[in-house]
């Protein structure tokens, strides 16, 4: 039974060897190496170290185990305020951001004039650095000569301090989030729709369906494992939000310290005060949260299915 088995294992006829299995090894061992250094090591450590209470870095000594560190955190008002802003970023940020992108992808899909040019003007913040970018918007949102202000000024609306008022600090984040999420995203829906039939569109215009109906009931059902895609990436990415805070607000968490994120709480932790347990415990945390809702993104993108 067993030489039977080898027989339809392998298609010429040859029987297994070591050697069948040790070629694919030596080929996958490098990946595996860096795998378990710089992916599977880490994050065991962090756990590890986020259950050391008291942990001194240049002794290595610690006073026990225990979830002293998260029960800290949890009573650290710049770890609650961190939560709170990085959950209002996550919820602003990516919906509007996939559904711009969206509009952008169709848009960018359909035989426009100069559709090369536009599809330019939307990548470019992709080859741009971020803290160059990041400068420009620092200048839009400037109070005294800021081009959104001056915008403003137009309609007949008053300035916002958007860099210098705490109360606008996160909405001068999110919108400069949106606008660095979207060339990614576009991409991806540009992909996914480079997968779709163009043969369903014609069908629906013989039969004289009209775009609004035929965009939600053929362009959104097939592109829902994209969309998915793109929601779970943008979370993520959106859930580390940190380097955009530093040309901004010259690398402060906003302009009063109202503005902290989880990862910035960490960065301040770690880098800043030495408290390696609560830094390693707030990573936790956010691991948690993000791997919590990614998997419920799974679940209703397979239950959004309909095709």
């Amino acid at each position: 039974m067993k030489k039977g088995i080898f027989k339809r294992q392998k298609k010429d006829g040859e029987p297994l060897t070591l050697r069948t299995f040790a070629e694919p090894a030596a080929y996958l061992l490098p990946f595996m190496i860096g795998l378990l250094v710089f992916t599977a090591y880490p994050f065991v450590n962090v756990i590890i170290l986020s259950l050391r209470e008291n942990y001194s870095l240049m002794s290595g000594t610690f006073s026990g185990i225990g979830l002293g560190n998260y029960v800290q955190i949890f009573h650290d008002p710049s770890f609650l305020n961190g939560l709170k802003n990085t959950g209002l970023y996550v919820l602003f940020v990516v919906p509007i951001a996939t559904a711009l992108s969206l509009l952008i992808a169709t848009l960018l899909n359909s035989s426009i004039k100069l559709q090369g040019l536009f599809q330019t003007c939307y990548f470019l913040p992709m080859v741009t650095s971020i803290t160059a970018v990041g400068l420009v918007w620092k200048w839009m949102f400037n109070y005294d000569y800021g081009l959104i202000n001056y915008f403003f000024s137009l309609l007949h609306i008053a300035p916002v301090n958007w860099l210098n008022d705490p109360r606008y600090n996160l909405a001068a984040l999110i919108i400069y989030g949106i606008w660095n999420m979207i060339p990614f995203t576009v991409i991806l829906l540009l992909s996914g729709y480079q997968n779709i039939n163009p043969q369903y569109y014609t069908a629906a215009r013989v039969d004289g369906a009209r775009e609004g109906r035929i965009f939600f009931r053929i362009t959104v059902p097939l592109l829902a494992p994209t969309l998915g895609l793109t929601m779970i990436i943008n979370v993520i990415s959106a859930s580390k939000v940190f380097t955009e805070l530093f040309p901004l607000f010259n690398g402060k968490p906003g302009s009063a310290y109202s503005l902290y994120t989880v990862v910035y709480y960490l960065f301040d932790m770690f880098y800043k005060q030495w408290q390696l347990g609560p830094a390693a415990a707030s990573a936790v945390i956010l691991f948690i949260i993000v791997l919590i809702f990614t998997m419920l993104q799974l679940f209703v993108q397979r239950k959004w299915k309909n095709y």
